[in-house]
């Protein structure tokens, strides 16, 4: 085999591996293409958001229905506001409950809408009501603590 049958190898296993380290890139931070056709904002308001970033996915039923296109802290309402652009096919109804979920046990975190019964749907620019926000593990180990050391007290 001569030397210029392996360089060529070489630089084409370059190249591949090159391209693959790109769309893992792409995948892990979410930048990839969407499908998302004719899409239209919702507004959601959340006391604490925790880890959710820009970008992350909007989920019902597990489906991916949109990205959330921006996050900033409404000063006047003390509030996390998060814009999302939701997929024009997928109508929600006006009392659609958004939730911040995890991915797994360290997952990424995402907006998760679960529909309710009301006829009229949310339309672009409308700001879902009913939200749930983030749970902090912080503070939950910490209440399981103090609850604990509380009631070790008691008892003595």
């Amino acid at each position: 085999m001569n030397r210029s049958k392996i360089d060529l190898g070489v630089g084409v296993f370059v190249v591949i591996g090159i391209g693959a380290l790109l769309f893992l890139a792409l995948k892990v931070g979410n930048l990839g293409r969407d499908e998302i056709r004719d899409p239209y904002v919702l507004t959601a308001r959340f006391d604490n958001i925790g880890g959710l970033k820009a970008r992350a996915p909007v989920k019902a039923s597990g489906v991916l229905v949109g990205r959330i296109v921006k996050i900033h802290y409404d000063s006047e309402r003390f509030q996390a506001e998060v814009k999302m652009q939701i997929d024009g096919r997928y109508r929600f109804p006006k009392d659609t409950f958004a939730t911040i979920n995890t991915s797994g046990l360290l997952g990424e975190q995402y907006i998760g809408l679960e529909p309710g019964g009301d006829e009229a749907n949310l339309n672009g620019g409308d700001t879902i009501a009913k939200t749930q926000s983030a749970v902090v593990l912080e503070k939950l180990i910490s209440r399981f603590m103090f609850d604990k050391a509380a009631e070790s007290g008691s008892d003595k």
